[in-house]
């Protein structure tokens, strides 16, 4: 019997019904997605869990990271009751993620919560 995962992903949902993290992933490599989708259901099935694969920013929001061909890829996500809510993703190519990514995060957090 398959355990059941302990969140369940969700992605976020603009006001125009798109789905940015869904086409940022889909958008990949072959070989960077699947790392993507085995990376989130390790995150799924294990958590809590902490570094390296989780970083928590701030108050309901966390970064998971893992390792593409290209760089590192990073997605944001906060943690809605059994609900995994993937906000942004981005691969970094830089030590620091650049502000603009986190504030998208932020924005996208904010607005979930407003609707949700």
């Amino acid at each position: 019997m398959t355990p059941e995962p302990t969140l369940h992903v969700r992605f976020y949902r603009t006001e125009a019904g798109t789905e940015p993290v869904r086409n940022w992933v889909l958008d990949l490599t072959d070989g960077d997605c699947r790392s993507v989708g085995i990376a989130l259901n390790e995150i799924q099935f294990r958590w809590p869990i902490g570094m390296p694969r989780v970083r928590k920013l701030q108050p309901r929001l966390w970064e998971a990271r893992i390792i593409v061909k290209d760089g590192i890829a990073r997605v944001f996500f906060t943690v809605d009751d059994i609900y995994m809510v993937l906000l942004h993703g981005f691969i970094k190519k830089s030590q620091k993620a650049p502000a603009s990514d986190l504030e998208t995060a932020i924005k996208r957090l904010k607005a979930y919560e407003r609707d949700n």
